[in-house]
């Protein structure tokens, strides 16, 4: 029914301004104007048209092919007629706006824009479009609007409007046409109107979506004040107490660096500042705020949210918000059934769809996720600016920094600025942070930060010994060494830089390490696998090499997917050579507690060779930039044979820094950090169609999913499992693989299951293989584009 969804749009944009707060840089009555937006947005679906286009009459069901918001601007312009002309324009924009933008770009829309299906309408043409409609309903919605606007305090005319149809849509045309005389053009440099409309629009919209989906928001914070004090109990039952860097971050009012050793309490430590954020940004705002964990890859989002729920006790309320949240869900559902227990799938999509759609609506307080769900706001309209709205007062961690390319690391950059301008928090955390990169975010946020670090008379666990090797990873040196390891008992982490040299390590090395110590005694793990295989692996990871467990010998070789995914502790580690900062990452996979002696990390030299679209540029085994890896090797060089001090770890990425690939590094990262805040943050037509834009940023972003060809009737039958597409959807997810940057060529589309399939070799074990280009021939004409 109509009026209950307007009043429950009312009613959400209350709920989010309660979480939200004072929005620094807006307007007194941005609220006013986002409830009265609220209440009015949808009043147009009054003509008989609408309303057999959604079966409400006796006539069949046909297209109506009007825009109810623009009607809606009658209601808008007669019940508030006592408002200053200023604020009645802006409620009127975001009305007009939550669905269509106003104008086109310079490509085609694929949605016609109001100003081009309605721009050149005389009244007479204009009031056809809309009518006839129901003069009885006219009148008994206006009373409705009238009385229920007033019961809530809002600013409504003090006489209730008694117009006919005609002079609604006399008053809806001339609405719109000063709504479209204010933003058919672009906005002037420096004017701030645009993000106003932007987040006005984001608030309404969001409403919008939570009145729909009847989502209620959480209120209760899972990191609350109480944190600090159980922390302290926490530690004190095992005979310890805070650590100073702990305390200090804990001291913190403002933006936050964190530089510290792995194992020494960093996540500890930025809860105990984002507590402090959230009572201070609480009083300052009047609202709620939110903390958004910000992690680079899948794997190390899923286990922080496993990780956060524990230490917060709070296992349903923490969101992960990342492109892959419902099939995380659903993993999730499935596996909370017991052994022996008949877990129905089908019920446990049901439940990870409506999770991960409850987190898409903003549901939870704490969420863990990528920066580009939240970049994704920049993208604006009706359906992105709601992101941008809900990151006002908000706290933010980014926890290793350091993984984002030069583009995306800009990018991180301009909207971390954005966020500071909106009353943000931000923390930045890593073991090693270079100079150059905290500089970065200290002018990214406006010269307002504090570093934090372990005081000088602590010292880091001395937890590696590093060696030098001049033999390839592949090479016979180099896998005699690591038999040998596995002759004595150890556990050995093998990481090559390429999924081909991965493979090849494994299958050479594997029977020797299975003959000794078992089966289950050697493993393969990079990104080219079938999701399901990938969950199978990890959890026999886990397992068997998870720190804090008994050690025993084994094998494990993988690529990039082990630098930071999974909470493993092994005896040794051989790796190739890359940037010092990914290197620092695989040490810690080694050794992870201390409780050892310093054990060997074993870096080896790549092979510097061309890659594919890499131009005339060297990489190292055709992944790493030959320029940075190559300083790496040698800082490592001159301490072969000596144990790591990771307190001077920042000081060697210094070196590289500074150097002039340094040099160059810094002006690429300001560079893109500059296009995109003219491209995305200045908002000049923020009412404009941003579909081009939103082109650009999937193909920086999304990734390239296929299934094999092998398995598409196993797809198909799993789409159609579940109580609904988004359901099935969820069961079928399990059978993608993640393919290369470059794979948008490979394979055909399947255009009846909207999926690309590959003809490919494949094992559960070792992944993805070689792919075929022969994969037309297994369909009939006209299947696959």
């Amino acid at each position: 029914m109509l009026t209950s969804h307007l009043l429950n749009t009312l009613e959400a944009v209350q709920e989010i301004r309660a979480r939200i707060g004072d929005i620094p840089g807006m307007p007194a009555g941005f609220w006013t104007w986002a409830a009265l937006a609220a209440l009015l947005h949808d009043t147009g679906k009054l003509p008989d048209g609408f309303q057999r286009m959604i079966g409400n009459t006796a006539d069949k069901p046909a297209a109506w092919g009007e825009r109810h918001e623009v009607l809606s601007l009658g209601f808008v312009h007669l019940l508030l007629e006592g408002l200053p002309e200023e604020e009645r324009n802006w409620i009127a924009a975001v009305v007009a706006g939550h669905h269509r933008p106003f104008t086109a770009g310079l490509e085609s829309p694929s949605k016609l824009p109001l100003l081009t299906q309605y721009g050149d309408d005389q009244p007479d043409a204009f009031a056809a479009r809309f009518t006839p409609a129901d003069q009885k309903h006219l009148t008994g919605l206006m009373g409705w609007l009238h009385a229920t606007g007033r019961r809530h305090g809002l600013p409504l005319a003090e006489r209730l409007p008694t117009p006919n149809v005609r002079q609604l849509t006399d008053a809806a045309h001339r609405l719109f046409q000063d709504v479209m005389d204010r933003w058919e053009w672009s906005i002037p440099p420096g004017d701030q109107s645009g993000r106003t409309a932007v987040l006005l629009l984001g608030a309404v919209t969001m409403a919008d979506h939570l009145s729909s989906a009847h989502s209620p928001l959480d209120t209760e914070h899972p990191l609350d004040g109480t944190y600090p004090a159980q922390l302290a109990q926490r530690l004190a039952a095992r005979g310890h107490t805070l650590r100073p860097q702990q305390r200090q971050a804990a001291s913190v009012t403002d933006n936050l660096l964190l530089r510290s050793w792995t194992g020494s309490g960093k996540t500890e430590a930025v809860l105990l500042w984002a507590a402090t954020q959230i009572g201070d940004l609480s009083t300052r705002s009047n609202g709620n705020p939110r903390v958004f964990y910000l992690l680079p890859y899948l794997a190390s989002i899923n286990a922080m949210t496993g990780r956060l729920a524990k230490e917060l006790d709070s296992p349903d309320g923490i969101g992960v918000a990342h492109s892959k949240a419902a099939s995380y869900h659903l993993a999730q559902s499935l596996a909370d059934g017991c052994p022996g227990d008949d877990t129905d799938p089908v019920d446990a999509a049901s439940k990870a769809h409506s999770r991960a759609e409850a987190t898409k609506n903003f549901r939870e307080l704490l969420r863990v996720g990528t920066p580009y769900q939240l970049l994704r706001g920049a993208l604006a309209g009706p359906v992105h600016s709601s992101i941008l709205t809900d990151s006002a007062n908000s706290v933010f961690v980014l926890d290793e920094l350091h993984a984002y390319d030069a583009r995306r690391l800009g990018m991180i950059l301009a909207i971390m600025s954005f966020w500071r301008d909106l009353g943000g928090r931000t923390a930045v955390l890593s073991a090693t942070l270079p100079t150059a990169l905290a500089n970065m975010v200290n002018e990214a946020l406006g010269e307002q930060t504090t570093l934090v670090e372990p005081p000088p008379e602590s010292h880091a666990p001395i937890r590696h010994r590093l060696h030098i090797r001049q033999a390839h990873l592949t090479e016979d040196a180099s896998l005699n060494e690591i038999r040998q390891r596995l002759a004595d008992d150890q556990s050995v982490l093998v990481i090559a830089n390429n999924v081909r040299y991965a493979i090849t390590l494994f299958q050479t090395l594997r029977p020797y390490c299975v003959e000794r110590h078992g089966e289950d005694s050697a493993y393969l793990l990079h990104a080219r696998y079938r999701r399901m295989d990938r969950t199978a692996i990890e959890t026999a990871l886990q397992e068997r090499f998870a720190s804090g467990k008994p050690r025993r010998p084994g094998l494990l070789i993988g690529t990039q997917a082990l630098e930071v995914s999974l909470d493993l502790d092994l005896d040794a580690c051989h790796t190739s050579a890359a940037d010092l900062e990914a290197l620092v990452q695989r040490f810690g996979r080694v050794n992870r507690l201390g409780t050892l002696a310093p054990a060997p990390v074993i870096v080896h030299q790549p092979a510097y060779n061309r890659r594919r679209g890499g131009g005339g540029a060297l990489w190292a085994d055709g992944v790493y930039e030959a320029e940075p890896t190559q300083h790496g090797w040698n800082i490592l060089t001159r301490h072969d044979g000596q144990t790591i001090n990771e307190q001077v770890i920042t000081g060697w990425l210094d070196e590289i820094y500074t150097s002039p690939w340094g040099r160059t590094w810094a002006k690429t990262v300001e560079d893109h950090r500059q296009q995109f805040e003219r491209a995305f943050l200045e908002f000049s037509q923020p009412f404009g169609d941003r579909s081009c834009l939103a082109e650009k940023f999937d193909e920086q972003f999304d990734g390239i999913e296929a299934i094999l060809a092998e398995d598409r009737e196993d797809y198909k039958a799993a789409l159609e499992q579940g109580a609904s597409k988004r359901d099935g959807r969820l069961h079928a997810d399990q059978y993608l693989i993640p393919l290369p940057a470059w794979g948008a060529g490979l394979g055909a589309y399947d255009k009846l299951l909207k999926v690309r399939i590959i003809n490919a070799d494949y094992d559960a074990q070792l992944g993805l293989q070689a792919i075929h280009h022969d994969i037309k021939q297994i369909y009939q004409a006209g299947e696959v584009i």
